[in-house]
């Protein structure tokens, strides 16, 4: 590994172990937008490894969202839980099929969701 790949790796280290858990939160869809953003220019340039690899890794985060949601303490949350299941099945049938408005379906309807997060993370850092 050279010395700016480690550097680059210890700096994302520190910065997910300092960071508060509204910010974990926006980094974790930003990587997701990051990752149907990637599928969406694979399937236009038929690179399908990189779309597998961008959609699999899409599905991981939502994943993740859906199982650490905890519906007990919020009731309101199953709505979220929902869009996240449709979400995940709309990934894995867009990378079975190689669909791109699967993808970007999916897309259009998280954004919002990640500026939500966005102005949340601001807000418990005191920012306006």
């Amino acid at each position: 590994m050279t010395t700016q790949s480690h550097l680059r790796n210890q700096y994302a280290r520190e910065a997910v172990t300092t960071a508060s858990p509204a910010k974990l939160v926006t980094m974790l869809y930003d990587r997701l937008l990051k990752d149907l953003k990637d599928a969406e220019a694979g399937l236009g340039e038929r690179d399908i490894q990189g779309v597998h690899n961008a959609l699999t890794h899409a599905q991981d985060i939502l994943c993740e969202f859906h199982s650490t949601l905890d519906t007990s303490v919020w009731k309101e949350g199953e709505n979220l839980k929902r869009l996240y299941e449709w979400s995940i099945d709309m990934l894995m049938n867009a990378n079975i099929e190689k669909n791109l408005q699967r993808v970007v379906d999916v897309r259009e309807v998280l954004e919002p969701l990640a500026d939500a997060w966005h102005q949340v993370a601001r807000v418990s850092n005191g920012e306006s």
